[in-house]
């Protein structure tokens, strides 16, 4: 039954069917139509309002939204009236019995019929963004920068709200051909470098970048010229995040810390990615955090057969089942609360949901935090780590991908230390397992639980101060969604075994961070909120490697995935060696975890010294290495024999 607005169009389409073969029959005439014809003129109407309105039900004319029509909607609208024309022939022919009819009728008829019903709906939207659009535009005066095709989409969005958020007075480029030029009807103005003049000459209150492709010294420029102008300013999702290719006015956000850091926009092969993730059944551990969480994002899209959710804590597996199940509700997901610790457990998990792919996030990864708990970091990422991978090779999964860290290579700390253990256990396993292992090795994630943004944004949101560990630091970068998605693209290559590093573009100096996050949020660094020096922290190193000493760098399909020729293992020591160190973490000794660690990852060197009273949680873990004694303060050397 169709609502009253659909009812209304296809009252008008049938009244223009009837308008449409009475011109026919006026043009072939020359609009008097001989007595002799009438009967045939008569015939054709009563056929036409029958079969056409029955053809443009039936191939559902009235469920498509004129308000969003496209040049595909155009399309089926040609189609359609070309098949309502053609079976109204047949159906007249087989009445007459198929005495002749001039030709000439149909043909006019056809024609009129897809200018007229065309030229209705076009004619709607003309006085509907002219007039009622612009009636309703009360937003604030705003400039697009950015007259390419994310300006478009971004423009055709904000004219089909009912209400516009914006009132969009010019686009500015920096292609000189489209200066002076107008995209739907709204006019270039100019290029970037007049952006401040165009601001004030224009009266602008906002300015949307509109070039998810930019690199940051664009972006930069942009928002500084802004800054200059004391406006606000906000962008659009990067191309990676708009990698459907649609666009909603809700994407719209402030420049973020990620868009001024110069990470160049990620291509994948989607082909290959889809060729082993559409239709699988897919595990992915760690699935509550911030990366586990952004693969199962960037997973649904490739139309799985099943997601399983694996983690240990409840609420994060509660938030991101949620959120994948409103956005996917088609998709069968299954949150699982499981500690990949527990070896049994993750056997019966694989025996009963039998993943063919399986991406293992699960970690724990705070270096201070590991350094007053190496037991539990020893038992989660290199115990738990053994377990997904023996359950991977024993029920026969497809792909099996592991989340590494540059902070594996040559390791000061624990938890680096365990992730390279891991590493070391995936690259022997992949030489007699007909599993294909796939280890992953990136830098920081920009945005990350526990990472420093959202420290340093909590800092500057406090009043400050913000702090930084030492002003020589320096990191590699990248946001979430881009991490993920070269995940997802390094799973595809054919590199089993192998450590796959991610290409992590120049380090970040954590200092230079701060500063920009400050006078992003408005403030002046050192003068509204100001910046302390902390010294680092236990375990942490002034810069992060990248290689191994002996690892070989070889290019792969893609530009952004580099493949590192494996170290050689001693692989008839390494059960021996890890049965050892499991032993040492169950019973909770120290020295004797970091004494096989050193065994078993030789350039593991702890180079530093924690000097004072012990943390209560340190105190409490370690009283049997560390004895407390009565009126002495404790001087704690953590990891040291």
């Amino acid at each position: 039954m169709f609502a009253k607005r659909r009812f209304s169009v296809f009252l008008l389409d049938t009244i223009l069917i009837g308008l449409a073969i009475s011109l026919a029959f006026l043009l072939r005439f020359d609009f008097s139509i001989p007595s002799t014809e009438f009967q045939l003129f008569w015939q054709c109407l009563i056929v036409v309002l029958v079969v056409k309105p029955l053809v443009f039900i039936s191939l559902g004319f009235y469920n498509s939204l004129w308000r969003y029509a496209s040049l595909q909607d155009a399309i089926e609208l040609l189609k359609g009236t070309a098949l309502a024309s053609v079976l109204s022939i047949f159906v007249v022919l087989y009445i007459r019995q198929f005495t002749p009819v001039p030709r000439s009728i149909f043909l006019l008829d056809g024609l009129l019929l897809l200018m007229l019903v065309a030229a209705s709906r076009l004619i709607w939207r003309v006085y509907r963004e002219t007039y009622i659009v612009t009636k309703n535009c009360g937003g604030p005066r705003t400039l697009i920068v950015g007259a390419g095709e994310a300006g478009s989409l971004l423009l055709k969005e904000i004219r089909r709200q009912s209400q516009q958020p914006y009132n969009i007075v010019g686009m500015v480029d920096d292609d000189q051909e489209k200066k002076g030029m107008k995209l739907h009807g709204v006019p270039v103005l100019g290029g970037t470098e007049q952006l401040k003049s165009l601001i004030l000459a224009h009266d602008v209150e906002d300015v949307i970048i509109a070039m998810p492709s930019a690199n940051s010294r664009i972006i930069r420029s942009i928002v500084d010229s802004c800054k200059n102008a004391n406006i606000k300013y906000k962008t659009l999702p990067n191309i990676s995040e708009l990698i459907d290719g649609t666009l909603s006015i809700s994407q719209i956000k402030n420049v973020e810390i990620e868009d001024l850091l110069g990470r160049d926009s990620v291509m994948l092969d989607r082909d290959e990615i889809r060729n082993y993730l559409t239709g699988k059944r897919v595990l992915v551990t760690g699935a509550g955090g911030s990366i586990g969480g952004e693969i199962c994002r960037q997973i649904t899209k490739f139309r799985p057969k099943k997601l399983i959710l694996l983690d240990q804590s409840e609420t994060p597996l509660y938030e991101i089942e949620k959120e994948l199940a409103a956005n996917f509700p088609d998709l069968l997901i299954l949150p699982l609360i499981a500690d990949i610790r527990d070896r049994e457990g993750v056997n019966s998990l694989f025996e009963e949901f039998s993943p063919e792919v399986v991406f293992h996030a699960a970690a724990y990864k705070h270096v201070p935090m590991m350094e007053y708990n190496p037991a539990q970091a020893v038992l989660n990422n290199v115990f738990g780590t053994r377990n997904i991978a023996d359950a991977a090779h024993r029920f026969h999964v497809r792909n099996c991908v592991m989340i590494s860290t540059d902070k594996a290579v040559n390791p000061t700390n624990v938890m680096g230390a365990t992730k390279r253990a891991a590493e070391i256990y995936i690259q022997a396993l992949a030489l007699t397992s007909a599993t294909k292992f796939t280890t992953v090795r990136f830098g920081n994630v920009l945005g990350s639980n526990g990472s420093v943004i959202p420290l340093f944004k909590s800092q500057i949101a406090k009043g400050g101060p913000v702090t930084v560990t030492d002003k020589r630091v320096i990191r590699y970068f990248m946001t979430i969604p881009e991490a993920t998605q070269l995940v997802l693209q390094a799973g595809s290559m054919v590199h089993a075994g192998d450590i796959l590093l991610l290409d992590m573009g120049e380090p970040i100096r954590i200092l230079d961070l701060a500063e920009e996050l400050i006078r992003l949020s408005g403030l002046i660094p050192y003068e509204e909120i100001d910046i302390v020096i902390t010294g680092l922290r236990p375990g942490e190193k002034l810069f992060e490697e990248l290689l191994i000493e002996g690892e070989g760098v070889i290019p792969t399909t893609h530009d952004k995935i580099k493949a590192l020729s494996p170290v050689r293992i001693d692989s008839s020591l390494l059960k021996i060696e890890l049965d050892t160190l499991f032993e040492a973490a169950r019973a909770n000794s120290v020295a004797d975890i970091v004494a096989s660690l050193k065994r078993l990852i030789p350039e593991f060197k702890p180079t530093y010294t924690f000097k004072g009273e012990a943390p209560a949680t340190f105190q409490r873990v370690r009283s049997d290495l560390f004895p407390k004694v009565p009126g002495q303060r404790v001087k704690v050397i953590p990891l040291r024999k």
